[in-house]
């Protein structure tokens, strides 16, 4: 059966690495989530004092740039793969307020997105690869043979968002999610290197008021559809 390369683009907090990692582990493809990669450098960035009051120190964050080393592990016991930096394990670290509060800006620069997208091709070269994120269909991978642009409401998507860090025992507010969410789409869609849009041969899914179950199940079409 010929391999294929399924990129899955949409919003924040949408579910699509869900469905990514999901898809990846049922047919046995390798799975990457590039928003984990962006959010490993925007930690990096937040421990060695790169945010200041007059922006992110660009200079200092692009010097950096080749100390940043991201991979990902297979966790036997979740099924799923976790994110390390510089081989520290920051799964839950990377998914935290503060992260989620100032990945936009380090995502919208163009030598940091240069850096991923070199990385993320380099994982992707031999096909089998399930990757989301903003610009993979349109930018990482405009010839995969698989593309999906996943939305729902911000509503919704800062309901799931809550319901996640509260599962994990972490802290959390609706009101400040969804702002998070709105300005992400805002920030996501309007930056000038690798806006987050549909690609013209991606097929939308709006997950609103769909159940993880019915996902997976209309993704699963999708693949076998591809495949053929």
């Amino acid at each position: 059966m010929k391999k294929i390369t399924i990129a899955i683009d949409g919003h924040s907090s949408c579910g699509k690495s869900t469905m990514a990692k999901d898809l990846a582990r049922e047919v046995g493809y390798v799975y990457v989530d590039t928003g984990a990669m962006y959010r490993c450098v925007t930690l990096y960035a937040l421990r060695h004092g790169l945010f200041t009051d007059e922006g992110i120190q660009e200079e200092a964050l692009r010097k950096a740039m080749p100390e940043i080393q991201i991979t990902f592990r297979f966790n036997a016991e979740k099924g799923r793969p976790d994110t390390y930096l510089n081989g520290e394990l920051v799964e839950d670290l990377i998914r935290s307020m503060e992260v989620s509060n100032h990945v936009s800006p380090i995502a919208t620069l163009g030598f940091v997105r240069e850096a991923m997208v070199a990385q993320q091709q380099q994982m992707g070269k031999d096909k089998g690869v399930v990757m989301d994120g903003r610009d993979i269909g349109t930018v990482v991978f405009p010839d995969a043979e698989l593309k999906i642009f996943v939305t729902a409401s911000a509503e919704v998507r800062a309901q799931r968002r809550y319901d996640e860090l509260k599962g994990k025992g972490m802290e959390a507010d609706y009101e400040e999610i969804l702002k998070n969410v709105q300005e992400r789409d805002y920030i996501d869609s309007h930056r000038a290197v690798s806006p987050l849009r549909k690609a013209d041969d991606a097929i939308e899914l709006d997950n609103s008021h769909m159940t993880i179950a019915e996902q997976k199940a209309w993704l699963m079409e999708k693949f076998q559809q591809a495949i053929q």
